[in-house]
C-alpha cells in the first residue's frame, strides 16, 4: 500500500489563480489557497472575493490576514524569468499551467488535500501534465468564473498583493513608477525607461512578447 493511501485527505480544496498575466511590467504571480470546509463564512467576514474587485489596499490587507491563518503558495515568475520561458515555451498557457501546478503542489506539502480547482484559461492536460507525483493523484477541476469560489478568491488576493509588491520594488529600483495594465501610460514609462537605461531595460522589468515592446522600440528609436 502506497503511504499517502494510510491518511485521508483533509476535507476542504485548494484553489489557485494567477496576476499579471495581461500586466506588461512586472511579474506573472500564481498563488494557491487551502479552505478546510466549514471556513467559507470567515473569509467572507474578511471581505474575500474575486481581488479585481477589490481596491489595491485592501487586496494587501486581506492578503497579510490570511496568509498568517492558512496553508497557502506563492510562485513569483520575474519579468527575466518569464521572458526565458515564454520563449522556450512560446505559449502563454503552457508557463501558466507550469505556475498553477507549483503552486498546488507547494500546498500539497503542507496539507494532504483530494480536490484543486482553477480557472479554465487554456486545455486542462496542460496543467495535469505540468504536476508531480503528489500532484498527480489530486482531482483537478478547471472552469471558467472560478474566482466565485473562495478558495480560488483568495488565491487571486494573494497573487494580486505579491504583484502591486513586487511591481512597487521595481518602479523604485528604477526610479520611475511602473503602471499596471498596457495602456498609453505604460508606453510612456517604457519609453523613458529604454532612453534611460537602454532596451536591454526591458527584459528586467517587461514581458517583452507583448506588442507594447514593439511600439516602445519604434517610439524611443531603439
Amino acid at each position: 500500500m502506497k503511504q499517502e493511501e494510510l491518511f485521508s485527505p483533509e476535507a476542504g480544496h485548494v484553489g489557485t489563480d494567477e496576476s499579471g498575466k495581461g500586466d506588461y511590467f512586472g511579474p506573472l504571480v500564481v498563488a494557491g489557497f487551502f479552505l478546510p470546509d466549514g471556513q467559507e463564512g470567515v473569509l467572507q467576514e474578511l471581505g474575500v472575493r474575486d481581488s479585481k474587485k477589490i481596491s489595491d489596499s485592501r487586496v494587501l490587507e486581506i492578503a497579510r490576514a490570511i496568509r498568517k491563518a492558512y496553508p497557502c503558495s506563492v510562485v513569483v515568475i520575474g519579468p527575466e524569468r518569464y521572458n526565458s520561458l515564454y520563449n522556450s515555451l512560446r505559449n502563454l498557457n503552457r508557463l501558466l499551467a507550469w505556475g498553477h501546478a507549483r503552486a498546488i503542489e507547494n500546498i500539497l506539502e503542507q496539507v494532504n488535500c483530494a480536490v484543486a480547482l482553477t480557472d479554465q484559461f487554456g486545455d486542462e492536460k496542460f496543467v495535469r501534465q505540468a504536476l508531480m507525483k503528489k500532484g498527480k493523484q489530486v482531482e483537478l477541476i478547471q472552469r471558467t468564473r472560478a474566482e466565485e469560489d473562495l478558495a480560488v478568491a483568495a488565491a487571486s488576493i494573494l497573487a494580486r498583493a505579491q504583484f502591486l509588491t513586487r511591481l512597487k520594488a521595481l518602479s523604485e529600483e528604477y526610479g520611475l513608477e511602473l503602471p499596471k495594465g498596457a495602456s498609453p501610460l505604460v508606453e510612456e514609462a517604457g519609453v523613458r525607461l529604454v532612453r534611460k537605461y537602454g532596451t536591454e531595460v526591458l527584459n528586467r522589468v517587461a514581458k517583452i512578447h507583448f506588442k507594447t515592446t514593439e511600439r516602445i522600440l519604434k517610439i524611443a528609436g531603439g
